[in-house]
């Protein structure tokens, strides 16, 4: 169910400092919104059942007490919900007290988890109240009558004191109900009679605590959670990398992180990078208002991040509840393939299982449609000229190792073979070689049109490189007519026999230049296997072998908005609007061309997408196909993404053996199809059971 997500929260109660009675019942309303919305786990702060800023009054036996007797009715309240809740509260465990994070779910107590690290610097004095858990383990008993933990129905809110400065400017106290009737007191405690009916026998329990304890969700794949409290995540080894070595996926922290001005930036990079740095889910769960304001300001800075990635971050200084759905089954891909990531054995850990019940959601997070390339402008400017960089340096490279001061290279109007050239254009200029030492050849065939044609010439005599252009027909109509084959049989050795003939032509080109044959080959071109063994498949050295088909437009559109040269930029854009096409077969009457790739193979939008999750991520079909269907809603219906899934798994099993011997090119992003690099594929991989799921 939900294809390996969960739902999650960070909640933030307004609370009152010292009131653990009114806190309970803000954090029983919170975890009723929280799970009507769809979520199954909710992280409180630090301390929320009596306020963080309590200082001295954490030596108050009765509110030490009060704030156990409330956890008892928090953990009652969860009872016959499929949620898992957890909270902050100061605790007395074997005369010392700690600061501790309480796990409760279906009425009861889970296990209790102290704070390791007490600051004490700065504004911090933890130390004056509270001794490390560190190290500690063993087991804490809850004895709690009914009457002592069961929440009032009607809060005596109408009964607190407020604070007044009167006319003279005097400080005054005052009820904030002055019309109150007893007899309504007396109803309100009946009608709290009748609602402890309700309630269970006294609870009476010994629950674990220590800093040894892991959560273990046993009916949800891949959920195993861990906690740590504020500080511990400021340290240099925090716990939360422990745990997650031992197996837990997303980590809890509870925290009471005061605002001063720019310390909101610092915290969220902790918060993303320890995500990062264990490949986990972290749910980050601040303070806010209403704790006391006496030195200090709580802006409940909420956070949910995923390896890395912040998904949900509150605004400052509201309170604001964040959710997220945490991908669980992308969590535990990237630890399969990391081998870096190190697992230990969780036999030093207490397994604290929950039967947690997963429910059905409907998926709220974004699934971003294009994974290769960054719907933020500044961010996809910045990442094209990084991948046009790493281009020009791996064959800058490649060229100063062989002494090489020419390139050869296939021109044809279209998209990869003009980000090609860019790229050869920009290692010659940094090995300041002139660019006429570029042969661009093209090499017109059955197939080409004027406008790709066009294309070609003028931009190679734009860039200042030499222009040398083979007409190939003849030459392929007598290999067609050596091979016995009718010209007029448009089938796969018509189109091939083309696509062969510029490769022979583009290798003799690179001996009479003592060139190197530079590579115009995507890797969706390569993923799908659309190229010509020995064809188009063939170079000497593959620029565009790393990046997939959705980035090269924007790589180009790049190089057009940055050349600073109208008539170049014209020219790129103009290519980028011409159809994808290998033009092997001859154009329509009115000169238009007639083969268009993805009427043939499919949205190439789609099959980058299918890329992305099957390479980086090792998804099941359903999976892929279920993500499919979020990212493309109402841009392709579930059969058109089906049909072009099952295209994408049967050509990529298929064609692995092209693959298996792909020239060199420079890896770019985080997927690659390289036989020596990410993929290492057997050519005679069977793709009948990923077909099957999809059936």
């Amino acid at each position: 169910m939900n294809n390996g997500f969960i739902k999650v929260a960070c909640a933030t109660p307004k609370i009152k400092v010292g009131d653990c009675e009114y806190n309970a019942k803000e954090i029983c309303k919170l975890i009723d919104e929280v799970y009507d919305n769809g979520a199954q786990f909710v992280v409180f702060p630090e301390l929320c059942i009596t306020g963080y800023t309590c200082s001295d009054l954490f030596w108050q036996q009765h509110m030490l007490k009060n704030a156990k007797k409330k956890l008892v009715a928090i953990a009652k309240h969860c009872e016959d919900k499929e949620i898992v809740a957890i909270v902050g509260l100061p605790l007395v465990y074997n005369g010392k007290l700690y600061n501790v994070a309480a796990v409760v779910y279906d009425g009861e107590i889970l296990g209790i988890v102290p704070k390791s690290y007490i600051p004490n610097y700065s504004e911090f004095y933890e130390a004056r109240h509270f001794v490390s858990g560190k190290g500690v383990e063993g087991y804490v008993s809850f004895e709690v009558t009914k009457d002592e933990w069961s929440l009032e129905e009607n809060c005596k809110e109408g009964f607190d004191y407020k604070i007044y400065m009167t006319e003279n400017g005097k400080v005054d106290f005052k009820h904030n109900q002055d019309d109150f009737d007893e007899d309504d007191w007396e109803d309100d405690e009946e009608d709290d009679e009748e609602d402890d009916e309700d309630w269970d026998d006294d609870y009476d329990d010994e629950i674990p605590f220590g800093t040894n304890i892991l959560f273990d969700c046993v009916n949800i794949e891949n959920f195993k959670f861990a906690i740590e409290i504020c500080e511990d995540l400021w340290v240099p080894n925090p716990p939360s990398t422990n745990y997650a070595m031992a197996g837990a996926t997303v980590i809890a922290n509870l925290s009471a992180s005061d605002e001063v001005t720019g310390k909101d930036n610092y915290r969220k990079n902790l918060v993303a990078g320890q995500s990062a740095r264990t490949i986990s889910a972290y749910l980050y769960a601040d303070a806010g208002e209403g704790e006391s304001s006496t030195d200090l300001v709580f802006a409940a800075h909420n956070m949910i991040a995923e390896n890395g990635t912040i998904l949900a971050e509150a605004k400052r200084f509201t309170n604001e509840t964040v959710y997220a759905e945490i991908d669980l089954e992308k969590l535990a891909a990237e630890r399969q393939r990391m081998n870096t990531f190190t697992a230990v054995s969780d036999d030093d850990y207490e397994i604290c299982e929950i039967d947690l019940e997963l429910e059905e959601f409907e998926l709220s997070r974004e699934i971003d449609n294009t994974p290769f390339v960054p719907k933020d402008e500044e961010k996809r400017n910045k990442r094209c000229e990084e991948i046009l960089t790493i281009q020009t340096m791996g064959l800058k490279k490649r060229l100063e190792h062989t002494n090489c001061k020419n390139a050869v290279i296939g021109i044809s109007g279209g998209l990869d073979s003009t980000l090609a050239l860019l790229v050869t254009v920009r290692a010659f200029d940094a090995l300041n070689i002139d660019r006429s030492n570029i042969i661009a050849v093209t090499m017109p065939g059955f197939g080409t049109t004027d406008r790709t044609y066009n294309n070609a010439v003028t931009l190679v005599k734009e860039l200042g490189c030499e222009l040398k252009e083979v007409n190939i027909a003849d030459a392929v109509t007598l290999h067609l007519k050596q091979l016995g084959h009718s010209i007029d049989n448009h089938d796969i050795t018509y189109e091939n026999a083309q696509a062969r003939q510029r490769t022979y032509l583009l290798m003799d080109f690179a001996n009479e230049y003592n060139g190197m044959v530079i590579g115009t080959g995507d890797m969706s071109e390569l993923a799908l296997g659309w190229a010509t063994y020995n064809g188009d498949h063939m170079s000497m050295y593959g620029v565009n072998a790393g990046v997939p088909k959705t980035l090269v437009r924007h790589l180009v559109h790049y190089f057009a908005d940055t050349c600073g040269v109208k008539k170049l930029a014209d020219i790129l854009f103009d290519v980028l609007d011409t159809p994808v096409s290998p033009e092997l077969l001859p154009p329509t009457k009115n000169g238009k061309i007639a083969q268009k790739t993805e009427d043939v193979v499919g949205p190439y939008e789609l099959h980058d997408f299918f890329l992305y999750y099957i390479l980086r991520f090792g998804f099941e079909p359903k999976k892929v196909l279920y993500l499919a269907e979020h990212a493309f809603d109402g841009k392709y219906d579930k059969e058109t993404i089906l049909k072009w899934l099952k295209t994408f798994y049967r050509r990529f099993f298929s064609q692995q053996f092209k693959r298996s011997c792909l020239p060199d090119g420079p890896k770019v992003g985080s997927v690659a199809v390289s036989p020596r690099g990410d993929l290492r594929m057997p050519s005679d991989a069977v793709v009948r059971e990923w077909l099957e799921e999809l059936e």
